[in-house]
């Protein structure tokens, strides 16, 4: 059984790639760093959104993966993005990458808007925390 569980109380709105919640019991805290589109060589990967989260998602389930998680440990991610309306714009396809990569089981999320990244050509930057059993 997961130490994940996912709260969706129906006296707020229906969320939508988000859960309101998480509670976590017993495990193993993993905090996952900040992860952009940089491929192995350390550059920047991907000319648009979409393409930037694809490659920073997949890079986040790696170092998950890597810490001996799955996709339905994440209790929270957090999303930096450069452009907030072109967030907005592509939530379809974000989602249909995020079912892809990630399932259907959703972390508290939270996308947050940013002047700029440290990687200079990053659109968007991923960090997250799980909790493995």
């Amino acid at each position: 059984m997961s130490p994940v569980h996912r709260i969706n109380p129906t006296e707020l709105s229906p969320p939508a790639g988000f859960s309101h919640a998480v509670a976590a019991t017993g495990g193993q805290l993993v905090f996952l760093a900040g992860q952009t589109a940089l491929d192995p060589g350390g550059r920047v990967v991907g000319g648009t959104l979409p393409e930037q989260f694809s490659a920073a998602l997949t890079n986040l389930l790696t170092a998950l993966r890597a810490a001996g998680g799955v996709p339905a440990d994440l209790a929270r991610v957090t999303v930096y993005a450069t452009d907030v309306a072109e967030y907005r714009a592509h939530t379809v396809e974000l989602g249909r990458i995020w079912h892809r990569l990630a399932g259907r089981d959703y972390p508290a999320m939270a996308v947050i808007g940013v002047a700029s990244l440290r990687d200079e050509q990053a659109l968007v930057e991923i960090d997250g925390v799980a909790v493995l059993p």
